[in-house]
């Protein structure tokens, strides 16, 4: 092992990370934890705190922005970010404006499908509104050289899989 940790064991079974890479999962447990608080701590936005979720995967921390039923990022069948989403993204952005990794911004519809006879779908629904939020990140001064990849998956990868129409199923995630 190059790393010098042969034979040293992790818990869950998984290979010892190393210095660099506990540093990033500190930096990144201080980076939820600083959203959490500050959307806690604001009262126009501690009624959506629960819209926030964390998920770490292999590209570090996900922060999902969840559509419910009482609660819509966009206008329907639009790009147009509301104006409490919009709050909610600023907030977001302040506590992601003290780091430096790269960002990826992916954009989820539900399975409503458009009207048909038009060209619109939600392959062109979701890429649109991920573009929208990284301008609106980009607005509240994230820097346009971290943005790595901007996505629009539709509706392929749903929060919930039994219900493919659940408002759950439109977000927004910023890993």
């Amino acid at each position: 092992d190059p790393s010098g940790n042969e034979g040293q064991g992790t818990m869950d079974g998984q290979e010892n990370q190393g210095p660099y890479q506990e540093l990033e999962k500190i930096k990144l447990d201080n980076l939820e934890e600083h959203i959490k608080k500050n959307l806690r701590l604001n009262r126009q936005l501690s009624a959506l705190k629960d819209q926030v979720q964390f998920i770490r995967d292999k590209e570090g921390l996900r922060i999902e922005i969840i559509d419910r039923a009482d609660f819509s990022m966009f206008t329907s069948g639009t790009a147009k970010l509301l104006p409490r989403a919009e709050a909610l993204i600023k907030s977001v952005s302040a506590s992601l404006q003290s780091m430096t990794n790269a960002l990826v911004v992916r954009g989820h519809t539900d399975s409503t499908p458009f009207i048909s006879g038009g060209s619109r779908s939600n392959w062109s629904l979701s890429a649109e509104r991920a573009e929208s939020t990284r301008v609106a990140l980009e607005n509240f001064g994230i820097t346009p050289a971290r943005f790595t990849r901007i996505e629009g998956v539709a509706d392929t990868q749903p929060f919930n899989e039994r219900n493919p129409a659940d408002p759950r199923n439109r977000r927004m995630s910023i890993t």
